[in-house]
């Protein structure tokens, strides 16, 4: 009888060296690393195999080991590797199938926008086919102050960003639209609180819009979804309903984006 095959035994090693690989991306704080003994202890593996697991890592440079205290941490290697993998995601892209999920689930019109101060721009929209369609268009803008979707996401950013808004003008077009500082600050405080924003009929007249932001890989909001449709279908009642929904989708596309939220 033979022993175990050749490729089962490099299939063995090569998960338990990213298992290595993966505890010391979780473990090891800022500056401070793993020691060999932790790392061993950890992953219930003796220190020799341990030393052998991680020496084609340390040369591809996914990690490294302090040549003083020995404790290894990521290597830069890893940052490159992350990096060619953000450099390869397109919002839209991986925004898609949940927007589809989110519009099939409410029956409602679903946009994703990115921040472009002080104006959101409309980069992707899934719409229900058998309501009464919306009048947005990919690529057109609306000011953040007035949106959900731009609320969404101002709420998330420093005070000089809101200033900055403020400063551009926050003119009326409906009798709901928030054109005061004060409770502008005030509704992107309760945004932050209950994690997604409403637009009640603050754009257009008739239109109630929820909207969540999106985070990237830096944990910066810098998009955001929404649900949006006619307020006799999204009704005040409904908007609770909807919000959680919004915000749930919004958080697994910032996951993929690489947030760590």
């Amino acid at each position: 009888m033979g022993g175990p095959a050749p490729e089962r035994n490099q299939s063995a090693s090569l998960r338990r060296a990213l298992a290595v690989l993966a505890h010391v991306r979780d473990h090891a704080g800022a500056g401070h690393g793993l020691s060999l003994t932790r790392l061993a202890e950890a992953l219930d593996l003796s220190k020799s195999t341990v030393l052998r697991l991680t020496a084609p890592l340390i040369e591809a440079r996914l990690l490294e080991r302090d040549r003083k205290s020995g404790a290894y941490r990521l290597g830069s290697g890893a940052l490159r590797l992350g990096q060619a993998y953000l450099s390869t995601l397109d919002l839209r892209t991986v925004a898609a199938e949940e927007s589809h999920r989110l519009m099939a689930e409410v029956r409602e019109t679903v946009h994703l926008v990115v921040y472009d101060p002080p104006d959101v721009v409309y980069i992707d929209k899934v719409e229900n086919e058998t309501n009464v369609r919306m009048a947005s268009r990919i690529g057109s803008r609306n000011p953040v102050y007035r949106t959900a979707v731009g609320k969404a996401i101002l709420a998330w950013q420093p005070e000089e960003a809101v200033e900055e808004i403020v400063a551009a003008g926050m003119p009326h077009v409906t009798r709901y639209t928030i054109t005061d500082a004060a409770r502008l600050r005030a509704e992107l405080g309760r945004i932050r609180q209950r994690g997604y924003s409403v637009d009640d009929r603050e754009n257009e007249p008739e239109v109630r819009c929820v909207a969540a932001p999106i985070f990237n890989h830096n944990d910066v909001a810098t998009s955001a979804i929404s649900i949006s449709g006619l307020t006799s279908r999204i009704t005040a009642a409904r908007v609770r309903d909807l919000g959680p929904l919004v915000a749930e989708a919004a958080l697994r596309i910032s996951r993929k984006l690489g947030s760590t939220r």
